[in-house]
């Protein structure tokens, strides 16, 4: 069984499921794809608008690869509209794929998580092998203290896995990297359920842990870190189309509390200017108020994708250069766009667009995403007085 939160989650399931499931301790780890381009593709003069908004479902998903693989998909569904968007899309992809998607209303109210759990409960005790997206879940930490399978999966779940990794290596509890202060009344409460589902998750006698992940992390004592190569989502989508512009990826810095707004609009207002984008894809976590003032105060079209982002840019049509700040996709583009000729370019967070209440850890945090990135520009950050 597999346990998802997220769109990105999904796609790492069937990412990590299209090379085939391994019962064997350390699984060969997939080559790194060639990042250099084969060939110059066509590039168009203006900007073709995203198919998304008219997509044909039974032309633009891919055919199903094998026949079903016994794998059971648990969408535990989020309250946030955009995300339960992509997730059903990422559900149709996941049905087409042979595997079996359950919809969970684990939000749904005062009841549902007990009602969902009670639900779950049964096939959960059978499953031999949990897959989850999320290890710093409540949710799903709570679900694992159920599972009797002894062998445990993680997938991506962006950045986080990073920290996920290195607190399992360092025996600390599980905490996101951008939380600040101390545990409070809930954190107390649910105390003992973390700590089972943290010993759950380090490797043991009879209970093996895996890690796939397109991450740069050092696999802990035990652990077993397979490297995910996006194979699934090249071999689905694509070539993409190009434009000759640049396209700005949206984070959600602002929402986490870790960048000031501000801040953040003025560097989108510099490197759009810098750069000559005009499209900005959104991150599905962005608030509405902020998008609305970088699309009217900033001029930006703002793209709204019904898939993760490393579907879109391979399914086109996309800039040719790709620039974020830092985040996930300045690891997973790089390899989901493997001989398009596209340039993925970061522009790192200054220290100074820092909120008061950002975790300690957030301006080395951000800063080891951009350094271990692989395949990727630097570019600077130029204030807009400069201009």
């Amino acid at each position: 069984m597999a346990f998802v939160e997220s769109p990105v989650q999904l796609l790492n399931v069937l990412e990590w499921s299209y090379g085939g499931p391994s019962d064997a301790e350390g699984r060969a780890e997939a080559p790194a794809p060639e990042l250099a381009p084969p060939s110059v593709p066509a590039l168009y003069d203006g900007v073709p608008r995203q198919p998304y908004e008219t997509v044909d479902a039974e032309q633009e998903l891919p055919d199903p690869q094998r026949p079903p693989t016994g794998l059971t998909v648990v969408v535990l569904a989020p309250h946030d509209p955009m995300t339960r968007g992509q997730l059903r899309r990422m559900a149709e992809l996941a049905r087409r794929e042979g595997h079996t998607v359950r919809w969970e209303e684990a939000r749904g109210g005062a009841g549902a998580p007990a009602q969902t759990i009670a639900g779950l409960a049964p096939l959960l005790r059978r499953a031999s092998r949990v897959v989850i997206g999320d290890p710093f879940s409540r949710y799903v930490q709570l679900l694992l203290t159920i599972a009797r399978a002894r062998d445990v999966v993680v997938v991506d779940d962006g950045t986080a896995t990073m920290e996920f990794v290195s607190q399992l290596a360092l025996g600390t509890r599980l905490v996101r990297w951008h939380r600040r202060g101390g545990r409070g009344a809930r954190d107390l409460v649910f105390a003992p359920f973390a700590a089972s589902a943290r010993r759950r998750l380090t490797p043991g006698e009879g209970r093996r842990v895996e890690v796939f992940t397109s991450m740069p992390v050092q696999a802990p004592p035990g652990v077993t870190v397979t490297a995910n190569d996006f194979a699934w989502t090249r071999s689905a989508f694509g070539p993409p189309r190009l434009t000759r512009g640049t396209d700005l990826v949206g984070t959600s810095l602002v929402e986490t509390g870790v960048v000031d707004l501000d801040h953040y609009l003025t560097a989108v207002a510099s490197l759009a200017r810098t750069h000559g984008a005009t499209r900005y894809f959104a991150h599905r976590r962005e608030s509405t108020d902020k998008l609305h003032r970088i699309g009217g105060e900033l001029g930006l079209e703002i793209v709204r994708p019904d898939l993760p982002l490393e579907l879109i840019a391979r399914r086109g049509p996309i800039g040719r250069m790709i620039l974020s700040f830092p985040s996930t996709v300045v690891h997973t583009l790089p390899l989901a766009l493997a001989g398009t000729g596209i340039t993925v370019a970061v522009c790192d967070v200054d220290p100074a667009w820092l909120t008061e209440t950002a975790s300690p850890r957030a301006e080395d945090f951000l800063s080891g995403v951009t350094g271990t990135a692989r395949g990727i520009r630097r570019v600077p950050y130029v204030p807009a007085s400069t201009l």
